[in-house]
């Protein structure tokens, strides 16, 4: 039975008590129907973000926006919002910063002196596809500058919206300067309009793995994250799909609830599913511990115990009956030389 008492199109239900602030205030439940998305524009110094985590793969990230209006009440980049002076719960979804200088910043990190080219990763922490984008395109003109300076760039979206940019995107792969991860955690339409409300259907999703495949614009799947209880019976299902559409590799990841994504999420289960919430929760608890979250490198990633253990076994299944002999390729730096013209700079 779901609760009537939901606020739709919405991750979190309510805001949450900022870490960072010492007096808080919450407007009441009936006001939050009304509370319409707003935009900020901000001015950072810098777009590429250095990534010194241990268990991450990239070296460098950059994040056109900062909130997300695809509302996944499990995102990690929740806590983030925090640090503006916002909640992690509604504010994260309905209060978007937007960095319109972002492509003008990622055209000087280029033209820095004594860079070395490495991938980098757009987003990393919130969707550079989500609904803002259709208004602002600060994605389509970063990818621009990338196909300008012929600098290798991952993108990591939940949102169909990436074939907009296919007139730059195919240039970019014919030089094998981009790739494509979407994030698809579930099929289950069901269960993904209320996991990511506001995010591109599943149909819609597997259909643009179907059409950047077609254009050889190689694609990655996220199955991510895993939640027990909820989507841990779909991962074959979902590997099969992926792999039939296109997709040419996958990783995947265990819920984690850290800081205040434990509360937005803890509202939404036990808002969206009332008679199975204590159950969800106490299966992850079973992965972490005994906690709903977990910030160790790499035991965030994998989790332990019998739970943990099967997911893991049932994607090794799932690699080897739908993915084998499957290889995904490894974008280039070789062209990159930090200026527009193909000529190398004559002084480093």
């Amino acid at each position: 039975m779901q609760n009537e008492n939901i606020i739709k199109g919405q991750g979190a239900q309510r805001n949450v008590i900022n870490r960072f602030d010492r007096y808080t205030y919450e407007p009441d439940d009936e006001d939050f129907e009304s509370v319409k998305t707003t935009f900020t524009e901000i001015f950072p110094k810098t777009i590429v973000n250095q990534v010194k985590s241990e268990d991450l793969p990239m070296e460098y990230s950059m994040n056109p926006y900062q909130g997300c209006e695809h509302g996944c009440s499990y995102c990690f980049a929740r806590p983030t919002h925090e640090y503006w002076g916002y909640s992690a719960g509604i504010d994260f979804e309905r209060k978007i910063m937007v960095k319109k200088n972002a492509p003008e910043l990622l055209e000087k990190f280029f033209q820095k002196r004594g860079y070395q080219a490495a991938p980098i990763l757009l987003s990393g922490n919130t969707d550079c596809y989500q609904p803002a984008e259709r208004q602002f395109e600060i994605t389509r003109k970063l990818l621009q500058v990338c196909l300008d300076y012929r600098h290798p760039v991952n993108i990591l979206t939940k949102n169909a919206m990436v074939l907009r940019d296919l007139d730059i995107l195919k240039p970019l792969a014919e030089q094998n300067l981009v790739s494509v991860s979407l994030s698809i955690p579930t099929i289950n339409e069901d269960l993904r309009r209320k996991m990511e409300p506001r995010t591109s259907s599943s149909k819609n999703k597997l259909k643009a793995i179907e059409v950047l495949s077609e254009n050889k614009i190689p694609v990655h799947v996220m199955v991510a994250p895993i939640i027990p209880g909820l989507n841990s019976d779909e991962p074959l299902n979902i590997l099969k799909s992926i792999s039939e559409a296109g997709a040419q590799s996958f990783g995947y990841t265990l819920v984690r609830l850290n800081d205040t994504v434990e509360p937005v999420f803890v509202k939404w289960i036990e808002t969206q599913f009332p008679d199975r919430a204590q159950k969800v929760l106490n299966l992850i608890r079973s992965m972490r511990g005994g906690k709903l979250g977990e910030k160790r490198y790499f035991d965030r990633q994998r989790g332990d115990g019998n739970i943990a253990e099967m997911i893991h076994n049932t994607f090794k299944i799932g690699r080897k009956k739908f993915f084998d002999g499957k290889e995904f390729p490894k974008l280039t730096t070789a062209n990159f030389t930090g200026a527009k013209d193909q000529q190398l700079r004559l002084f480093d």
